[in-house]
């Protein structure tokens, strides 16, 4: 009998644990990602630049870049600037934007990335994409993963409350589209990756089932593991169909239709999940998802969140647009705007104010 697998593209390392960062010098010898130390640490110059001053003296070989913003002009001029070097790895130190630019400039250079970051907004801290802004708006950019994840849990509960919530909005958030994969393979036949929806699924459910908060270090720790764990199921799975459905299609029309009026992408691919489970006739699940997500503090309905009734209904069937080609439940019951109302005014009613 032949032996058959696969090889999983994932990190190196995955480091999860209060007090992570003080080791990362270590870990990163230890594992041979970096023997010699040179390393390019890309940091933002609020919380990235703090903590370089409790890291740098672990680090002597580290040479420090400060990073703007989130764009792809950003994210070349760090890659032309680190090219300049020899160096074994590139380190994203801070929030999603500053790990994303450094996810574009490492893949650019061909240098290995070790993700550190400083929030759990959302699951792209592991996802093989880097989402930049740039002169359209906003673009995806296919990188591979990061070599190593290092979180250290000391740091995250320093971190403002919103972006904590705001990735358990983005974690749920996997249940949704897991639902929406399997709809599509029932109705257009497209292939699932069971192992990539197992992995998703599983991510969701162990936050949504979660008794703790985020004042406490074991859901944290949970949370943490969730967001690797659905980057890493968009790795298998070659896109980001394991973690990205109709919920996700709801927070792309948000951004693109109200840029400047826009939540989280946590906040709103959490609401837009709880809305879609109750569309596809889940109204239990919808109701239970809509209370746990209440209860972590996170919005449930547009107004939460500044959007009115009306401007939700425009972004609901504005959202196929933002990913043609993905079958979604929006796109299975195609509704026109009066049906939209109608059915958000039935969630409206179930879930309460």
């Amino acid at each position: 009998m032949p032996v058959l697998t696969r090889l999983i593209p994932s990190p190196l390392v995955v480091d999860i644990r209060p007090g992570a960062l003080d080791d990362l010098a270590c870990v990163l010898a230890d594992e041979r990602i970096s023997h010699s130390g040179r390393l390019a640490v890309a940091v933002s110059g609020g919380s990235g630049a703090k903590l370089r001053e409790r890291i740098s003296p672990s680090m002597p070989g580290a040479t420090w870049y400060e990073v703007g913003g989130g764009t792809l002009d950003d994210a070349v001029r760090l890659a032309s600037d680190i090219k300049a070097g020899h160096y074994d790895a590139v380190v994203g130190l801070g929030g999603g934007k500053i790990i994303d630019c450094a996810k574009f400039a490492a893949a650019r250079v061909g240098l290995p990335l070790v993700a550190v970051p400083t929030n759990l907004a959302h699951d792209g801290l592991c996802s093989p994409v880097a989402t930049l802004d740039n002169d359209a708006g906003r673009g995806s950019y296919g990188v591979p993963n990061p070599i190593a994840v290092v979180i250290d849990l000391d740091v995250i509960r320093e971190a403002p409350v919103r972006f904590v919530r705001a990735g358990i909005g983005d974690a749920v958030s996997n249940i949704s589209a897991i639902a929406d994969w399997e709809l599509a393979n029932r109705v257009k036949g497209e292939r699932i990756d069971g192992l990539a929806a197992a992995m998703a699924r599983q991510a969701g459910e162990a936050v949504l089932r979660h008794p703790g908060g985020i004042g406490d270090n074991n859901f944290l720790q949970v949370l943490a593991e969730a967001l690797v764990l659905s980057g890493i199921a968009m790795s298998v799975s070659g896109d980001s169909r394991p973690s990205s459905g109709a919920c996700h299609e709801i927070n792309h029309a948000f951004d693109l239709l109200f840029p400047k009026r826009a939540a989280a992408h946590g906040e709103q691919c959490g609401l837009g999940a709880a809305f879609a489970m109750w569309l596809r006739g889940a109204h239990e699940e919808s109701a239970y998802m809509a209370e746990v997500l209440r209860r972590h503090g996170l919005p449930v309905l547009p107004d939460e969140i500044g959007f009115t009734t009306d401007e939700f209904v425009k972004a609901v069937e504005f959202a196929p647009e933002t990913r043609p080609g993905r079958y979604t439940i929006l796109e299975h019951l195609d509704l026109n705007t009066e049906q939209i109302k109608d059915t958000y005014a039935d969630y409206v009613k179930a879930i309460g104010s």
